[in-house]
C-alpha cells in the first residue's frame, strides 16, 4: 500500500467514525440551537482543540499507558457521560430551547468552547480510536513518526470542521424557524436532551465492554 492509499483509507476511517451520532455531534447540535451560529462554530473548535489533544497524546504514546491502567479509562468515560448526561437533563427540564438554559445559551462562546473540547477530551469514543485504530497507521517506513502524526491529525481536524461545521451551520439555521414557534422549540429543546442522555449512556455502556 502506498502512502496516498495508506491515508485515504485513514480519512475514510475517519469520517465513519466522526458521521456517527454521538456526544460530540450532540453537543454541538445543541450549542448551535441555543446559542445560534457563534455558539455552534465555537463548539466545533473546541471539539477540534480536543481532538488535537488526542493525537498528541496517541504520538507519545499516552494510549499505553491507558491501556495498562483500564481503570482509568473506565472514570474517564463515566465522568464525560455523566457530563454530557447532565447537559441533556437540563435540556429536558428546560421551558424552551431559547431560554431558561444557563448552561449553553447564557455562556460567553469560549466557555462554550472550553465545554467543547471538555466533552471531547471525556468522550471514550476518542481513545477507543487512539487505541485501536491511530497507531496502526504510524508506519516507520514513511518516515518521522511526528510528521505522520501531524498528517493524520490535520485530516481528524479537517473531518470534524467539514462535519460538525455543517452540522453547527444548519442548527443554526433552523434555529429561527424554532424561535418563531415556542411549542416547538419546547419540543426541540427536550429531544435534543433526550438526544444526549442516550448518546451519553450507550458511549458509557460501549466503552465500559470495551475496557
Amino acid at each position: 500500500m502506498d502512502q496516498f492509499t495508506h491515508l485515504w483509507l485513514f480519512f475514510l476511517m475517519v469520517l465513519g467514525i466522526i458521521i456517527l451520532p454521538g456526544m460530540d455531534m450532540a453537543f454541538v447540535m445543541a450549542s448551535s440551537l441555543t446559542g445560534g451560529r457563534r455558539a455552534g462554530l465555537f463548539a466545533v473548535g473546541g471539539i477540534v482543540a480536543g481532538g488535537v489533544c488526542h493525537v498528541v497524546a496517541g504520538a507519545l504514546g499516552l494510549g499505553i499507558v491507558l491501556k495498562l491502567v483500564p481503570g482509568m479509562v473506565n472514570v474517564m468515560l463515566l465522568a464525560g457521560s455523566l457530563y454530557i448526561a447532565w447537559i441533556g437533563w437540563s435540556l429536558t427540564r428546560s421551558s424552551s430551547v431559547f431560554g431558561g438554559l444557563p448552561v449553553l445559551q447564557e455562556s460567553p462562546p469560549w466557555r462554550t468552547f472550553r465545554q467543547a473540547a471538555l466533552t471531547c477530551l471525556l468522550n471514550p469514543k476518542a481513545y477507543l480510536f487512539m487505541l485501536a485504530i491511530f497507531p496502526q497507521f504510524l508506519r516507520l517506513e514513511y518516515g518521522s513518526l511526528w510528521i505522520q502524526a501531524l498528517a493524520l491529525g490535520l485530516i481528524i481536524a479537517l473531518t470534524q470542521t467539514g462535519v460538525y461545521g455543517s452540522l453547527a451551520l444548519a442548527a443554526a439555521g433552523a434555529r429561527q424557524w424554532l424561535a418563531d414557534r415556542p411549542g416547538a422549540g419546547v419540543v426541540m429543546a427536550r429531544a435534543v436532551g433526550a438526544v444526549l442522555i442516550v448518546c451519553a449512556g450507550f458511549t458509557a455502556w460501549q466503552g465500559w465492554r470495551q475496557f
